[in-house]
């Protein structure tokens, strides 16, 4: 006789462990596009970015006709999506011209269609900074300025081989600001010889020009540095922490929003006004972030899970399918690169997300926002139903990391003060602990990296 009860527990459960044995999408995440350009003035000795310095001219003209040809190529994987963000990042974009930002740009666009509102962010070193340049590249179609400044005191700048002086900082912020209104500001703490209110120092320096974001980073020496190398003599971890802790709350009392691990927002930026100014807004839903501030809608796309087509030397891309989502890397060096996409070979490597570490990844983005994420998110942007991580949830609950309901799961403040060891109860053994997954515990945003 058929015991319908017990049947329907075994058809339940076997449709479960199929659920989690294959990712499905109903609908595929947000699409950004990254553009790399390697080359930089000097290379700093803390940079483990895929950055080199420029000896001699660069090859503009063929760098661009390089990224067109890469960016052709990778069509049939994101045909017909729609693009919400890009982001030049590098190296120091700013040394390209803005006609070849443009090229770009309009490349992009005859290819992808380009969101009317989408974010278009340029990284900026300020040591190569021309008012009429800075013109050019907002004429262009670049709606937001990252400027490199990393401290404002002269000292700390050449301790961190700096090409540009405090007054070159502070002229850069100047000369952009009458071109745009959407500008982050990147600093770092913990410098050599930096002590607590010199990091502070810094900070209401920047609050003097009221950016629309902060990021504000704590210099660590990177594996393949000047700085791992040969290491400067770094504040204690004490001095480290409590600048830290004065940052964060230097600018939550001016009005800036701690909403990811290095990043702050200012407040009450509203979407009526951005309207007014005919600035692009969030190409996410507000439910994703609960927040009043504008933050950068590019790394919101990463720290959500979203999808990223990324084009140029070293460049790094992550591609969801109905039923897959793929990692690519471009070929890093610029010259192997420009004869690699010459013929039709940009991406060096490229694999499938396997179902035991989608979770881990999904988790490491979206961990790192303070305010956590929605419950339905991680099945929307994972491509399984959160039972696949259940456990791992349970424990770090059980461990007092995070915080969470039928709706909404965030890192706690411990979970935020320890967030690596969060990370790690999500990565399986059966994911294995790679190179891979090292770079990914101890990365910045794969893009901008503000």
């Amino acid at each position: 006789m058929r015991n319908s009860k017990r049947d329907d527990v075994v058809v339940r459960n076997a449709l479960l462990i199929a659920d989690l044995s294959s990712l499905h999408f109903r609908a595929l995440p947000p699409l950004s596009l990254y553009i790399h350009i390697p080359w930089c003035a000097r290379k700093c000795p803390y940079c483990d970015f895929n950055s080199h310095e420029a000896r001699a001219p660069v090859p503009e003209e063929r760098y661009v006709a390089a990224l067109v040809a890469d960016l052709e190529q990778a069509l049939p994987r994101v045909w017909g999506r729609r693009v919400s963000s890009v982001f030049f990042g590098g190296g120091t974009p700013s040394l390209f011209s803005a006609r070849a930002i443009e090229a770009i740009l309009d490349a992009a666009r005859a290819r992808l269609p380009l969101a009317p509102d989408a974010e278009i962010t340029l990284e900026a070193n300020p040591g190569t900074v021309e008012a009429g340049k800075f013109r050019a590249f907002a004429a262009a179609g670049v709606n937001r300025l990252s400027l490199g400044i990393q401290s404002f005191d002269p000292r700390h700048l050449k301790a961190l081989g700096r090409i540009h002086d405090d007054n070159e900082a502070r002229r850069a912020i100047e000369i952009a600001r009458r071109d745009f209104d959407n500008i982050n500001l990147d600093l770092m703490y913990g410098l050599p010889g930096q002590d607590v209110e010199e990091a502070l120092a810094d900070v209401e320096v920047a609050l003097s020009y009221a950016p629309r974001h902060l990021s504000c980073y704590h210099l660590t020496l990177e594996p393949n540095t000047y700085f791992h190398r040969y290491p400067p003599v770094l504040p204690d971890d004490d001095a480290a922490a409590a600048m830290q802790e004065g940052i964060e709350a230097t600018l939550a009392a001016a009005g800036y929003e701690h909403y990811e691990t290095s990043a702050f927002a200012k407040r009450n930026v509203s979407a009526t006004e951005r309207e007014r100014r005919n600035e692009p807004l969030i190409p996410h839903p507000s439910s994703l972030i609960p927040t009043s501030s504008a933050p950068c809608a590019h790394n919101l796309n990463y720290w959500t899970f979203g999808d990223y087509l990324g084009i140029g030397a070293g460049a790094h891309g992550k591609i969801s399918f109905p039923d897959r989502i793929t990692r690519e890397m471009r070929v890093k060096h610029p010259e192997r690169y420009m004869e690699a996409a010459e013929r039709g070979a940009a991406v060096q490597e490229e694999h499938e997300v396997g179902v035991d570490a989608v979770g881990f990844e999904f988790m490491m983005n979206a961990l790192r926002l303070n305010g956590g994420f929605p419950a339905r998110l991680f099945e929307e942007r994972a491509g399984l139903p959160l039972a696949a991580v259940v456990r791992e949830l349970d424990e770090a609950e059980r461990r007092g990391l995070i915080a969470r309901d039928h709706a909404r799961i965030s890192p706690s403040p411990l979970g935020r003060r320890f967030l690596n060891d969060l990370l790690q109860i999500f990565l399986r053994p059966a994911a294995c602990r790679t190179e891979e997954t090292d770079r990914l515990l101890t990365a910045r945003p794969p893009a901008d990296f503000e």
